[in-house]
């Protein structure tokens, strides 16, 4: 810890303010004012705004925010739907089937749509009623140890006002150590601070590899003469086209308020063809006949993209260690088998807090005392729920028969399966190397058609985004040896990285003599992380950029 930086003491510090880290905080307030115990409580968000950065698909199960806000109707929750009618259906490249018998899994008549970003305000709202200190604005780009290291006392925010070159400019600001008994990580999907905490306290020690997918959202205004408006559906649910049985992902088609449509694509990062594009797909995705119906003459109104943290149960690191707990999508929570993680990420954040309390009380913030919030959710609906998912992934990742076989034997073997735990790997080992027929082959770019409203590029997508980064600033993108880029990744894999990425950040240009050369714009950065999570040689690595930067979600 650099002793000349400015320090700011907190009892606990939150890292992030998405629903797992808001649901903790007002609950640890509340718990607080019941034992009358006077703490500080500080919280720092990346994005500019509370929910800038918060995007989902998003269907709500309430369980959670029924426990911790009863009367939330009450209180303003922002709800698109109360009442979600599901409609599942198989598509083929022009048409398609609804299927009759809908998974039990999938059932979300007890849930509620919402917009994340929205939610994410109004309970960022509550908290700060509650005494909470929210810093939005403030990355959080380094973790604080003590001395040996053994144990966590806080986080560095980024310096301000640091140009491309790393000189400081004339607003230079030195970023703050935030100092605190309990440091709760709450970042997201691939978070970078435990990505550090991953290699210093070996959190994800015996566990499977971190797996994840890319989900692509738009919210679209449509007619009012669209069928979606009247149909008795308002959630439907789609596998098969434009992605084949093979590939894991699938779209979604959600009723909001005020004639909008929340649209989406989600595609697994375990796909093994290097010419795979997820945006590509999900313009595929729209376009299909049963889509482009309900959509037709809309607008696209905001766009966004994200990784969702997939692996499920076996996947999740360790929840503790001295001096810090992991909520939310930091600690997988997500379940992929009921396609929600909400819920879990805020009942996390809400058993953390519970911990936090008893660790405050008994003055002790060891691995063994805050083990009260691992217990807890090994003891909570959050392990019944999730263990049941145990190998949904895994199956979903099986080839031919073999993905339905095993999806189908732990339908009936409460999640079990042909094979407990079945194995799975890591997403940047499983794009198939180009033959060399293969590889002198560019891609076939299927024929677009972009009319800048209802079907937009990837730069346009990055404004309707209301993505901003500082541009006089060092690059957050750091690609440790461009020359792999320019030989090795090309040669085997013709840059997936120009493909996957949804804001067109990496583009492979030909130079003289016909040398390839990277061109990084990092300003088109949508923080989604795909690039370092699917990067074949692991030669990408996502850092925050300056606070404040990157999009501006207000409806996604």
């Amino acid at each position: 810890m650099d002793q000349t930086r400015e320090q700011l003491p907190f009892d606990i510090l939150f890292v992030g303010a998405g629903p797992a880290n808001l649901a903790s905080a007002i609950h640890l307030m509340e718990l607080a004012r019941e034992k009358k115990m006077k703490i500080e409580v500080g919280m720092i968000e990346k994005g500019n705004t509370i929910g800038s950065h918060a995007i989902s698909g998003a269907i709500l199960d309430p369980i959670a925010l029924k426990e911790l806000i009863p009367d939330y109707l009450e209180r303003g929750c922002p709800i698109e739907q109360t009442e979600c009618r599901d409609n599942l259906y198989f598509l083929t490249r022009k048409g398609g089937f609804s299927i009759p018998f809908t998974p039990k899994y999938l059932h979300n008549e007890a849930c509620l749509v919402i917009s994340l970003s929205k939610f994410t305000r109004w309970l960022g709202g509550l908290a700060e009623e509650m005494g909470v200190n929210i810093f939005p604005g403030f990355a959080g780009t380094e973790v604080l140890y003590n001395a040996d290291a053994s144990c966590v006392i806080g986080v560095r925010t980024g310096d301000k006002g640091i140009d491309k070159h790393g000189k400081k400019k004339s607003n230079y600001e030195p970023g703050i150590d935030l100092i605190a008994k309990v440091s709760v990580f709450g970042e997201g999907s691939k978070g970078s601070l435990i990505r550090d905490l991953g290699k210093k306290m070996d959190i994800f020690s015996n566990k499977m590899p971190q797996v994840f997918e890319t989900a692509i959202k738009e919210v679209i205004e449509i007619p009012e003469s669209s069928p979606f408006l009247s149909a008795e559906t308002t959630v439907l649910h789609t596998f098969g086209y434009p992605l084949r049985l093979n590939k894991k992902g699938g779209g979604f088609l959600y009723r909001l308020k005020d004639n909008r449509v929340c649209c989406g694509l989600v595609v697994a990062l375990d796909y093994q063809d290097p010419f795979l594009e997820p945006y590509e797909a999900f313009l595929r995705f729209k376009r299909h006949p049963l889509i482009a119906e309900i959509i037709q003459g809309g607008k696209v109104l905001q766009q966004g993209a994200k990784t969702l943290s997939a692996g499920g149960y076996y996947t999740m690191p360790a929840l503790v260690a001295n001096g810090t707990v992991f909520v939310g999508d930091s600690a997988s929570m997500l379940n992929t088998q009921r396609l929600k993680g909400i819920h879990t990420a805020m009942k996390s954040g809400m058993i953390a807090a519970e911990a936090i309390i008893f660790a405050l009380e008994k003055n002790d913030f060891s691995t063994k005392t805050l083990k009260k919030y691992e217990l807890g959710v090994e003891k909570s609906w959050i392990k019944d729920e999730r263990y049941k998912a145990r190998n949904f992934t895994q199956a979903l990742s099986q080839k031919g028969f073999l993905k339905f076989m095993h999806i189908g034997a732990q339908y009936f073997t409460g999640g079990r399966g042909l094979k407990d735990p079945l194995t799975i790997r890591k997403d940047n080992s499983t794009l198939k190397t180009l033959t060399p027929k293969k590889a002198n082959k560019t891609k076939t770019a299927v024929p677009q058609h972009f009319d800048g409203t209802l079907y937009v590029d990837k730069l346009t997508g990055v404004y309707l985004s209301g993505t901003k980064h500082e541009e006089d600033q060092p690059c957050h993108l750091i690609v440790h040896d461009t020359r792999i880029c320019e030989t090795k990744c090309f040669e085997s894999y013709r840059n997936p990285c120009a493909l996957f990425c949804p804001g067109k950040v990496y583009e492979i240009k030909e130079g003289p003599q016909g040398k390839r050369q990277l061109v990084i714009n990092p300003a088109n950065c949508l923080h989604c992380k795909t690039c370092e999570v699917k990067d074949p040689f692991e030669n990408i690595t996502w850092t925050c950029p300056e606070g404040g930067g990157g999009p501006n979600y207000s409806m996604v």
